[in-house]
């Protein structure tokens, strides 16, 4: 059964760190892209970043939103089918619920765009008070 699961949310104080996990069932993670998105009140659900789970090592293989890019790193450990989001020098815009996500099919489909998806994970809540 295709299935994301995130944990690893909570509060933190301004300019503080969380690393966010994503266990992905097996049918999803080969060939394809896995993303976190994130959706704060009153505004659209927005990419965040995206890490390729093929063999190969490819340059776009890891994308970035413009907002989160030298402050989050997004990475993998295929022995266990997770994908990590390590969240560094949070700011209180960075508040929302976070999502992970796999890519409607395999390949090569790594648009930051939620029109790119076709699997969603729960949400987990990320708070940063100032």
């Amino acid at each position: 059964q295709e299935q994301l699961v995130e944990s690893g949310g909570g509060s933190v104080q301004a300019g503080g760190s969380l690393r966010l996990a994503c266990v992905v069932s097996n049918e999803l993670y080969s060939r394809r892209f896995i993303y976190w998105f994130r959706q704060a009140p009153g505004k659209e659900r927005e990419g965040v970043a995206n890490i390729w789970t093929g063999t190969g090592n490819h340059e776009d293989q890891i994308n970035y939103a413009a907002t989160v890019k030298g402050r989050f790193t997004i990475s993998r450990d295929n022995a266990i089918n997770t994908v990590f989001l390590q969240m560094d020098g949070l700011k209180p815009e960075d508040t929302a619920i976070y999502y992970c996500a796999a890519a409607r099919y395999t390949g090569w489909i790594k648009e930051l765009s939620t029109n790119s998806i076709g699997y969603w994970g729960q949400g987990t809540q990320v708070t940063v008070t100032s």
